[in-house]
């Protein structure tokens, strides 16, 4: 189990990591673990020295004393091994038992670490062979002045309390590498939140600088165009040109820079959104667009373009503002028809439409990514629209969406 442990428990505290999986072993005693041991050790040696007066005074010989003692004093020691074999240490010392009355104290120990390390199955086992070998201790040292019955009841009921015992303290140890555990997690799935939310964030802003960085870009190749071809143009429409150039490479540069700051590592934190536009600014975009010399028709069937929710607004001014795009790359020169048509309830649709060019490409084509209907299709599923876009059957190219509109 210790290859399938999860990222998140790497972060849990070996020693409580021990208490749930038997596999699973902190590298070394921590000082907790060995003021525990050094007290279990002391405890153990006490336990020796009541145990070896108590066969003194009932006349055991020195020879059975001494190497009673001895087996007592090994026992002893062998508790510093418990963390690492509880089991294997609890079956010694319950085979040293069924002659040494002073390994009594390390017994308790070693059994009590089965209890709490190991699984109640086994816990159990290992008690039964423990109670068991008292049915052996009278027949190896007939010496030891009791009565055999009495010291059978003795080592069930005493057996019983220290399994009790040791599972009460396993369960509650349980609990609170279970409550640790928890919250580890729950802090570590706070963090890929976070991240997921910074990331999905950085890759909105992205569209939306792709959206208008296009159009400004756009806008600057096809005044850039209209002064290559008319190099006899009047120095009024030489210098307008100019002009509408210098301002687009000016709004298109501190677009960049605003996205670059937002991108860069904590930028999304630091920097504030910039306004965004609504459908009420779609005038304005469309003429925008008949100043760098576009011919666009614009049909608002909506009364009132302010009253479409920000949400829904921005989503269709975003549509209009990449169809526009497409129109100056592909299609130079055509008349662009915009529809916008909608209710609230029935939803808001958004037209784009422009004739397929034949046999000629627009000279102030630029090249572009291919991505942009691709992140508007995006931006409509995510707001619970669809959208279309290809060529008609009247040679028409047509980009068309429904965005729900609610009532």
């Amino acid at each position: 189990m210790a290859g399938a442990v999860p990222e998140y428990r790497a972060l849990l505290p070996g020693v409580l990591l021990a208490e749930l999986d038997p596999d699973v072993r902190p590298a070394r005693r921590t000082v907790r673990d060995w003021v525990v041991d050094v007290l279990a050790f002391l405890f153990s040696i006490v336990v020796l020295l009541v145990m070896m007066a108590a066969s003194d005074e009932q006349g055991v010989t020195e020879g059975t004393l001494a190497v009673d003692a001895l087996l007592g004093l090994l026992c002893c020691v062998a508790l510093w091994g418990r963390r690492r074999w509880p089991v294997m240490v609890c079956l010694l010392l319950t085979v040293a038992g069924l002659y040494s009355v002073t390994s009594l104290g390390a017994a308790v120990i070693a059994y009590f670490t089965v209890a709490v390390h190991r699984r109640f199955p086994v816990a159990v086992a290992t008690g039964a062979f423990a109670a068991g070998s008292g049915l052996i201790f009278p027949l190896v040292r007939p010496d030891w002045a009791s009565s055999y019955w009495v010291d059978m009841i003795w080592a069930v009921v005493f057996t019983a309390l220290i399994l009790g015992w040791g599972m009460v303290v396993r369960a509650r140890r349980q609990l609170v590498l279970s409550l640790r555990e928890r919250a580890v997690r729950a802090e570590s799935e706070q963090q890929l939140r976070v991240a997921q939310a910074q990331q999905m964030e950085r890759a909105r802003i992205a569209r939306e600088m792709h959206d208008v960085l296009a159009h400004r870009i756009s806008l600057l190749s096809l005044h850039a165009g209209a002064l290559e071809f008319r190099p006899d143009a009047p120095p009024e429409e030489v210098a307008e040109a100019a002009g509408v150039i210098r301002h687009s490479a000016h709004q298109a540069l501190q677009d960049l820079r605003e996205v670059i700051g937002v991108l860069r590592e904590g930028g999304a934190e630091e920097a504030p959104d910039r306004p965004q536009p609504t459908l009420a600014d779609l005038p304005s975009l469309i003429e925008e667009s008949r100043q760098a010399g576009m011919r666009v028709r614009l049909d608002p069937e909506v009364p009132d373009l302010a009253a479409v929710p920000v949400g829904v607004g921005r989503n269709a001014y975003r549509i209009v503002q990449e169809g526009l795009t497409n129109a100056r790359k592909h299609a130079g020169g055509s008349t662009v028809d915009v529809v916008v048509a909608g209710a609230a309830g029935s939803g808001l649709s958004v037209e784009v439409r422009n004739p397929w060019p034949v046999g000629r490409a627009s000279p102030s084509a630029i090249p572009g990514a291919g991505t942009g209907l691709v992140g508007l299709t995006e931006r409509a599923a995510l707001a619970g629209g669809r959208l279309e876009h290809g060529r008609t059957a009247s040679g028409d190219f047509r980009l068309w969406a429904w965005l729900p509109w609610p009532a």
